[in-house]
């Protein structure tokens, strides 16, 4: 911004409120002497010190975002400043402005790099007069070249930045899809993390350095960015001289960026007040959990932080709501064991166990086998651990041990719900085991999952944990185990490049997206017989194989052949 120098009586220039057609906008001046409490007396109701604008004019950012800048010296809500800083200057404040289909003249005349970089967007065009909503206020110079490029008058009203950036979205949504345009308005790039390192390194308040605009921001551009490369989980790991920001994606983590250590608790005090955790709290493990908007996306968070010789390991789980909601074929299971899963599924009563490792895609298998139930004829109930999907009517319920719910509290609770069909999240006690093969005995359909590494596994498993074999027998139906390989990209065909560079479509890795891989071993007279001799895993194994059980490798290899997946990746999963 120009300075001013000073008036005519020798005295610092007010505040100017520089005209935008019919608007006006506020800028700092740039007295020649320094009568800085003056100006901060201008400045009221905002309550700025003298010695805080003293130093804004050396401060890295006031040129180019000087309103960001003034947020990080106060340490103050954004949305509060603005309100402020609108009774100041008389200018509209409108924390959720409302875009009209006249607005479509700024779109089609500003450029969108323009917007993004400078945070306005048009609302409306009334009687010539283009209304812009701007989360940058103090920014004159904008607003002039705005003019020129829409050859019309301006009418400014201040809003927050997610509502500038919604607007932003929505305005140019027809040339990308919502979340790129956002990704797009937030790059994760060098200047960023700078901006951010230092405003971490001018701070020892954890709450204010959690309340600066470039942490939040760094924050927000992390979770963009993972959501971008469709990443499960976020990991923050501080090393001895550095930090390292993982994702992973596909179940592989990935290196995503190292920005300066010195980000560590900036990063860690941010993600807490997100998710309503202690911040002063850094020597011992929290658990929180927080939802965030991306346009119609809602994206759940769970948070995990514990405390390290070199400082707090952050991790974040993203359950993004719009994926979930996938049937049968979508996760990869052949046609011919679909017809046998619903004719399990179909049956009043008997339990189904889903198994495998943590992290194998159990749950999802289990949601897209209740999407095959008629839901408006039979009741369906869930206890879980947590609650990741929310499914349409189905009740969940979350198991919480700190009230007293767990899951055989909680199963005990839902057999009073008069239900048909009831999923566990997870067998992992003798308690549990016995109320749900009470529960499959006595009239209802029980869907569970359970940690083994293959399907005949699953019967030992469940008289090790206390069941008697007579009550295995007679409410056991079938177990199926389940592996989850990474897809081959269809845009390269596995080979990470495409026209001779980088595919952008995976990354480079060769894979996009997973599928499962089964085993469903169905009971019969023999397995029964072998279960109440108390056989172990081989023999059951062996018994399924002679009445048609198909291992998980022969599925493996069937989707091998369709070109689904390659060998490499079949045998990092199965070997």
């Amino acid at each position: 911004m120009a300075g001013t120098g000073t008036n005519g009586n020798g005295k610092a220039p007010a505040l100017e409120a520089v005209s935008g057609g019919s608007g006006a906008v506020l800028q700092i001046p740039k007295p020649s002497h320094q009568d800085w409490g003056r100006v901060a007396e201008l400045f009221s109701p905002i309550k700025l010190r003298p010695e805080q604008l003293a130093r804004f004019a050396g401060t890295e950012g006031s040129d180019n975002e000087p309103w960001d800048v003034l947020l990080s010296m106060l340490a103050i809500d954004e949305h509060h400043a603005l309100e402020m800083l609108a009774k100041r200057t008389g200018l509209e404040y409108a924390a959720e402005p409302r875009l009209q289909d006249s607005a479509q003249r700024y779109f089609e005349s500003v450029p969108a790099d323009i917007s993004r970089q400078h945070q306005v967007a048009g609302v409306s065009v009334e009687q010539g007069v283009v209304t812009i909503a701007s989360a940058q206020p103090m920014m004159p110079g904008v607003y002039a070249m705005l003019e020129d490029l829409l050859d019309a008058p301006i009418r400014i009203v201040l809003s927050p930045r997610a509502a500038v950036v919604n607007l932003i979205n929505r305005g140019y949504e027809q040339r990308q899809d919502l979340v790129t345009e956002i990704v797009d308005e937030m790059p994760l790039d060098d200047r960023a993390i700078a901006a951010a390192a230092g405003s971490a390194g001018n701070s020892t308040d954890l709450l204010q350095l959690a309340r600066q605009t470039p942490v939040i921001r760094l924050v927000n551009m992390i979770l963009f960015e993972a959501l971008r490369r469709r990443a499960s989980d976020i990991h923050v790991h501080p090393q001895e001289n550095k930090l390292v920001i993982r994702f992973r994606v596909d179940g592989m983590l990935v290196d995503a960026f190292s920005p300066p250590a010195s980000l560590a608790p900036a990063i860690s005090s941010r993600l807490k007040v997100m998710t309503e955790l202690d911040i002063a709290n850094r020597h011992s493990p929290q658990d929180g959990y927080t939802s965030v908007r991306i346009g119609s996306r809602k994206v759940d968070i769970r948070f995990s932080c514990i405390p390290t010789v070199y400082g707090e390991r952050l991790v974040l789980r993203l359950l993004d709501q719009a994926t979930t909601q996938l049937s049968l074929d979508q996760i990869g299971m052949t046609k011919e064991m679909q017809a046998q899963l619903v004719d399990l599924i179909d049956r009043p009563t008997g339990i189904i166990l889903v198994t495998g490792p943590t992290g194998s895609g159990k749950t999802t298998t289990l949601y897209a086998a209740l999407a095959q139930i008629d839901r408006g004829s039979r009741n369906v109930m869930t206890i879980e651990d947590p609650v990741e999907y929310h499914l349409d009517g189905i009740s969940q319920m979350q198991v919480n041990p700190k009230r007293g719910v767990t899951f055989a509290a909680g199963l005990r609770a839902l057999l009073r719900q008069d239900p048909d069909v009831i999923l566990v999240g997870e067998v992992r006690d003798p308690e549990t085991a016995q109320l749900a093969i009470q529960a499959s005995l006595t009239g209802h359909l029980v869907l569970a999952t359970l940690h083994t590494n293959d399907a005949p596994s699953a019967i030992p498993r469940l008289i090790d944990i206390g069941l008697q074999p007579y009550l295995v027998t007679s409410s056991l139906m079938a177990v199926l185990a389940q592996r989850l390989v990474r897809r081959k990209c269809v845009v390269c065909k596995g080979s990470g490049t495409h026209d001779g560079m980088r595919c952008e479509q995976c990354f480079g890795t060769g894979y996009r997206g997973r599928m499962a891989v089964y085993e469903i071993m169905a009971m019969n007279d023999e397995l029964r017989d072998l279960t109440n001799q108390n056989k172990d895993a081989v023999t059951l194994r062996a018994a399924a194989l002679r009445h048609g059980f198909k291992p998980m490798h022969d599925d493996a290899a069937r989707k091998i052949a369709m070109g689904l997946t390659d060998e490499a990746e079949v045998y990092r999963v199965l070997h």
